[in-house]
């Protein structure tokens, strides 16, 4: 697959559509901060990184925010793909309830993270960075407008680390997207969806400076 630009569509498939008919609408992220949308069943979403080397961290909880209590669960889809890591296209992420939620349906980078947790302010206090910005704070920031309060309540869930290298890291960069770099998803459950273009700069990380991300929401989905 080819890399793509924020508003192009996956190889194959034309021009980017809506699920809708109108046009997708596409949010650039800045780096080191975060962002968090809503997504219906049946449309689909994508994040690009813009200029390479830059990690995602997403998180997800299925609507109504909190009351269903039910998330996107890391630990769940490790069991139902039976431990491989990182899912490949067609492969299902699910909730704390085992159910599916999105169906990853294009994937440049084929290198994703699904054991570690997001950084936090002990994380970057512990290096002596106190007051560093962090993807739980972004998360937490993000989801204010649905009533979370505390960035402690996005550590209770663990991320999928979108372009995260973990899985290979003797072979590749801990950071190893390029730019154009994607990922696509189908969604199979309302949520509302918070991601965090990570903050962790250390020791030239990334080229040593977080970058801008794009989401784009509202396409209609590949079915892959």
């Amino acid at each position: 697959m080819t890399r793509i630009n924020s508003t192009q569509s996956t190889p194959g498939s034309g021009p980017a559509e809506a699920s809708n008919g109108s046009e997708p609408t596409t949010h650039i992220v800045p780096g080191g901060h975060g962002h968090a949308f809503e997504v219906k069943r049946g449309t689909a979403f994508r994040i690009v990184d813009l200029h390479g080397q830059q990690i995602v961290d997403l998180m997800a909880w299925v609507l109504p925010y909190p009351s269903s209590l039910e998330h996107l669960s890391m630990s769940y889809t490790r069991y139902v793909l039976n431990g491989e890591a990182p899912p490949a296209v067609g492969d299902c992420l699910v909730t704390n309830k085992q159910e599916p939620i999105f169906k990853i349906t294009a994937d440049v980078c084929h290198t994703h993270d699904m054991t570690f947790m997001a950084c936090n302010p002990a994380f970057y206090a512990g290096m002596g960075l106190k007051g560093h910005r962090s993807c739980a704070e972004n998360i937490a920031e993000a989801m204010k407008p649905w009533g979370m309060e505390s960035y402690l309540e996005a550590t209770a869930v663990d991320p999928f680390n979108v372009f995260q290298n973990t899985p290979d890291m003797s072979l590749k960069d801990l950071g190893c997207s390029r730019p154009g770099d994607v990922i696509e998803f189908d969604v199979l459950k309302d949520a509302v969806v918070a991601v965090s273009s990570c903050p962790y700069d250390v020791d030239g990380f990334g080229g040593g400076k977080a970058t801008d991300i794009a989401v784009v929401t509202g396409l209609k989905p590949q079915r892959a």
